[in-house]
C-alpha cells in the first residue's frame, strides 16, 4: 500500500513540471487505463494515472477560468463579492473579488484588484466596478519569483486596476475584518498589523522593515499563521486532556484518548477558520488531523504513514498547492525531524532535542530552500531557537485570549496590550540578530551541483558513527561556492532585465560588471530591491564596476540607491547627475569616452545641448567581436539627429529601443543610418503610455528588424561577439506561461 500511496503522490506532482498539460483526450483515456489495470494488482501504476489525470483537469480547469484574451486591457463594469482581507498600503487597495458578473463577458471566478486612491473596501461588500482587466502576467527574470504560478495557485484568473465603482450593499458576515479592525485599533504599543498577522494572518499590518527582518532571521513563519500555529494549539489542547487523566481529573466514563484527539482537532479547526481557512491553513488541518487519528488508531504503522497520507490528501484537495514553497517547506521540515528523530537509539535530554531539531532543520532545508530560489537565513537556526518559544508560549497565548476577551471591557485590551509589548520585545531581538547575520540570496546552482547539496544533507542527518557522514559537510558547502563559468576574451554577457515600465540592462564581459539603469521605482515599490538585486545576486554578480544611469527619471535610475546599498559599486555615472540621490556620488557622462574591459570596447556619447532629463540620456556603445550593441536610454528624434553626427552613427546589430518605443523616437533617419538587425524594448505590459507606439512597430517591420519585447518574451540573456540570436525567459515552458512570441 505504501507504493501505491507514493505513486498517487508521483502521479499528482508531475503535471506542474510539464511544459503544457496533456491533451483532453488523454485526460479521459488515462482513467479507463488505470481501471483496466486495477483487477491486474497493478494498482500502483493505476494510483499514478488517476493522480496525473486529477492534477492535470484541476490545472485545466484553472487555466480555463482565466480572463479571455479579447479582454485583456478592456475596461469593463463588473459586479461581485469582496472576499477575505483588503490591504491597504501607500494609497493602494488591494482585495479579491469573487463571482464577478458583467452585462456582456464571462469572467473568473476570482479577480485580484488594485484601486489607486481608492475608498476603504471590507470585506463581505457587493460592489459595482469599472475595471480595466488584465490577464494573469507577472515579471520574467533569472530565478525570480513567479508572480503567475502564484496567482495561478490562488486560482486568481484576472487582475486588475479600478478606475471608478460604487458600493451595493454593506458587508454581511465579514466577522474577520471586525476582529482585524479592533486589533489594528486597539493599543497594542504600535504592534496591533503584527497581531493581526498572528491572530488573522493578516500580514498588510506589517511594514517593509519588519519583514526584511523576518526574511533576515527566517521567522517568516512565526508571525503569519503556519502549521506551527495550528499544531501548537491542538498540541495544547491534547496535553491538558492527557494531563487531566493522567491526574485522575478526567470523569472515567469519558475515554481520555478520543476526546483528547477530538479537542485537539476542533481547536485546530477553530484557529484555522479564525485564520480565514487559506490553503496552508487547510494544510496544516489536514496534517494535524491525520495525526491524531495515527496517534488514535494506527501508531503501530509508524511515523511515516500519517506524514504521507497528510502528503496526498492535500495535494487531493488542491494539485496546484504544489506551486506554493509553504507547501514543499512544510513537509520537508516535517519529513527532515523524522528522519533524524525516528531512527536513533536512546533519548537526548529536553534542550538537546530542542537546539538540535533547530540546526537539523536549517541543514535538511537548505536544498529545498535553493530548490525554490529562496534567500537562506544565516542566523535562521539562532533566532528561531529563541523565537520559536517565544512567540508559541510567551506570546500566543495573550494574543488569542486577548481577541477572544475582546467582548469584555479593559480584559481583552489588557491581554493584546501585553502580546503587542513581547512582539515588540521580538522585534527589537530579531532586528539585532538580523544586523549581525543577513539573509543570504544563492546564485544559480547547476542541478548536478544541487545534486551534491542534497546528498551532504542526507549525510549529515544521519546519526553520529555511521560511515560517510564526515563527507557532508565538503558536500553541503559546495552549495556556497558551485563552480563559475568564464567568458572568453572578447565576448559580452548581456541581460536586458524584465522590470515592467522601465530598464534595467546587465552587461558582463571576463572580469567586469556593468549595469545600464537600475530599474523603476514608483513610491515604495522597488524594483531595483525586489527584482534587479535579486536578479544580479542569482547571475553571481558580486560587485560593479560601473552603475551607468541613462538620466535621472525615475523609470531608469529608481533602483539605483536599492543596488548601490545591496552590492560595492565602484563608480556611477550619469546623463543628469543633479537629477540623483548625493548618495550615488555621481559623475557625468563624458561624451566621447572610450575604454575596453577582456577585449570588449565600450563608448559614450551625449547630446551636449539637451535641454531635458530624457535628451540628456548618457548613450553606451558596447562592441564585441565587431558585434555592436546601442544603449540609447530616453533620447528622441531631436537627440538622434544630433546622434547621427557622432562617430556611434555606425552600423549596429542589436538597437535597445529608444524611449521604449515611444512615437516621438526611433526615427526612420535613425534606422536607416544603424542599419540594425534587432531591437531590444523594455516596457510595462499594458502600459499607460502605449508603448511600443504602433507607428514605431511598423517602422521596424519595414526595416526588417527582429523584435524583442520584454512585455512578451521576459527577460532577454544575449551573448554579444557570437553573432547569435538571443535566449529569451519564455522559452522556458511552463504550462500557465502563453507560449513564447516570435521575434517579429
Amino acid at each position: 500500500m505504501r507504493t501505491g500511496m507514493m505513486a498517487l503522490a508521483v502521479g499528482l506532482l508531475v503535471p506542474v513540471f510539464m511544459p503544457a498539460l496533456p491533451p483532453v483526450w488523454l485526460m479521459l483515456l488515462l482513467p479507463v487505463v488505470a481501471l483496466i489495470l486495477l483487477p491486474f494488482r497493478s494498482y500502483p501504476l493505476a494510483l499514478l494515472l488517476f493522480g496525473f489525470t486529477w492534477a492535470s483537469v484541476s490545472a485545466q480547469w484553472a487555466l480555463n477560468d482565466r480572463l479571455p484574451v479579447e479582454l485583456d486591457g478592456e475596461t469593463r463594469w463588473v459586479e461581485g463579492r469582496v472576499i477575505g482581507l483588503p490591504q491597504s498600503s501607500d494609497g493602494v487597495v488591494r482585495f479579491e473579488l469573487a463571482d464577478a458578473r458583467s452585462r456582456h463577458e464571462t469572467l473568473p471566478t476570482l479577480m485580484r484588484l488594485a484601486w489607486y486612491a481608492g475608498p476603504p473596501v471590507n470585506s463581505g461588500e457587493r460592489w459595482r466596478l469599472a475595471v480595466k482587466l488584465k490577464r494573469p502576467a507577472g515579471l520574467l527574470n533569472p530565478d525570480a519569483f513567479d508572480y503567475e504560478a502564484w496567482l495561478l495557485a490562488q486560482r486568481i484568473g484576472a487582475t486588475g486596476t479600478i478606475k471608478d465603482g460604487e458600493r451595493l450593499t454593506p458587508a454581511r458576515g465579514a466577522w474577520r475584518d471586525g476582529i482585524r479592525q479592533r486589533l489594528l485599533a486597539v493599543d497594542a504599543q504600535g504592534r496591533g498589523g503584527a497581531l493581526a498577522a498572528l491572530v488573522l494572518g493578516d500580514g498588510s499590518g506589517l511594514s517593509r522593515e519588519d519583514w526584511q527582518i523576518l526574511q533576515d532571521t527566517g521567522t517568516v513563519h512565526l508571525l503569519v499563521i503556519s502549521g506551527q500555529h495550528i499544531g501548537l494549539l491542538a498540541a495544547v489542547m491534547y496535553l491538558l486532556v492527557a494531563g487531566l487523566a493522567r491526574f485522575g481529573l478526567w470523569p472515567l466514563r469519558w475515554p481520555w484518548l478520543p476526546w483528547a484527539c477530538g479537542l485537539a482537532f476542533a481547536a485546530a479547526l477553530g484557529y484555522g477558520l479564525l485564520a480565514g481557512f487559506d490553503v496552508p491553513v487547510q494544510r496544516a488541518c489536514v496534517m494535524v488531523g491525520l495525526v491524531l487519528l495515527w496517534r488514535l488508531r494506527f501508531r503501530h504503522l509508524g511515523a511515516w504513514w500519517p506524514l504521507l497520507l497528510a502528503f496526498n490528501a492535500v495535494l487531493l484537495l488542491d494539485p496546484l498547492v504544489s506551486l506554493r514553497p509553504g507547501f514543499w517547506l512544510s513537509f520537508a521540515a516535517v519529513a527532515v525531524l523524522i528522519f533524524t528523530f525516528g531512527g536513533r537509539l536512546g533519548a537526548w535530554r529536553w534542550w538537546q532535542t530542542w537546539t538540535r531539531a533547530q540546526w537539523l532543520i536549517a541543514i535538511g532545508l537548505c536544498p529545498v530552500l535553493l530548490a525554490l530560489n529562496l534567500p537562506i537565513s544565516l542566523s535562521g537556526p539562532l533566532a528561531n531557537l529563541l523565537a520559536v518559544p517565544w512567540v508559541s508560549l510567551v506570546v500566543l497565548p495573550p494574543a488569542l485570549l486577548g481577541t477572544l476577551l475582546l467582548p469584555l471591557p479593559y480584559v481583552g485590551e489588557g491581554l493584546l496590550w501585553l502580546a503587542g509589548g513581547l512582539i515588540d520585545w521580538l522585534f527589537q531581538g530579531l532586528a539585532v540578530i538580523a544586523g549581525q547575520w543577513p539573509a543570504w540570496v544563492a546564485a544559480s546552482i547547476p542541478s548536478g551541483v544541487w545534486g551534491l547539496g542534497c546528498l551532504g544533507a542526507v549525510l549529515l542527518l544521519l546519526p553520529r558513527g555511521l560511515p560517510m557522514r564526515p563527507l557532508g559537510w565538503p558536500l553541503l558547502l559546495i552549495l556556497a561556492v558551485p563552480p563559475r563559468e568564464r567568458l572568453n576574451e572578447g565576448l559580452a554577457d548581456v541581460w536586458q532585465l524584465d522590470v515592467g515600465q522601465g530598464l534595467a540592462i546587465l552587461i558582463r564581459t571576463r572580469h567586469h560588471t556593468l549595469l545600464y539603469d537600475a530599474g523603476p521605482r514608483f513610491g515604495d515599490f522597488d524594483l531595483g530591491q525586489r527584482v534587479v538585486l535579486p536578479a544580479l545576486r542569482k547571475l553571481r554578480v558580486e560587485r560593479l564596476d560601473l552603475m551607468l544611469l541613462s538620466h535621472a527619471d525615475a523609470d531608469h535610475a529608481g533602483g539605483a540607491l536599492a543596488v548601490a546599498r545591496g552590492l560595492p559599486v565602484s563608480r556611477v555615472i550619469s546623463g543628469d547627475p543633479p537629477g540623483l540621490p548625493a548618495e550615488l556620488n555621481a559623475e557625468a557622462c563624458a561624451s566621447g569616452q572610450q575604454w575596453q574591459w577582456d577585449g570588449v570596447r565600450f563608448q559614450l556619447w551625449q547630446w551636449a545641448d539637451a535641454d531635458d532629463s530624457n535628451q540628456r540620456s548618457c548613450v553606451l556603445q558596447i562592441e564585441a567581436n565587431g558585434e555592436r550593441l546601442l544603449l540609447t536610454g530616453d533620447i528622441d528624434t531631436h537627440a538622434e539627429q544630433v546622434l547621427l553626427d557622432s562617430p556611434l552613427a555606425v552600423p549596429t546589430h542589436w538597437l535597445q529601443a529608444p524611449h521604449h518605443g515611444s512615437r516621438s523616437s526611433s526615427s526612420m533617419a535613425l534606422l536607416k543610418a544603424l542599419k540594425p538587425e534587432a531591437v531590444l524594448i523594455s516596457r510595462g505590459q499594458g502600459n499607460s503610455f502605449g508603448h511600443p507606439h504602433p507607428t514605431v512597430l511598423a517602422r521596424y517591420r519595414k526595416q526588417g528588424l527582429r523584435i524583442y519585447d520584454s512585455a512578451e518574451q521576459g527577460a532577454i540573456h544575449l551573448q554579444l561577439g557570437r553573432f547569435k540570436p538571443p535566449w529569451t525567459m519564455r522559452q522556458q515552458r511552463r504550462f500557465w506561461r502563453d507560449p513564447p512570441a516570435p521575434a517579429r
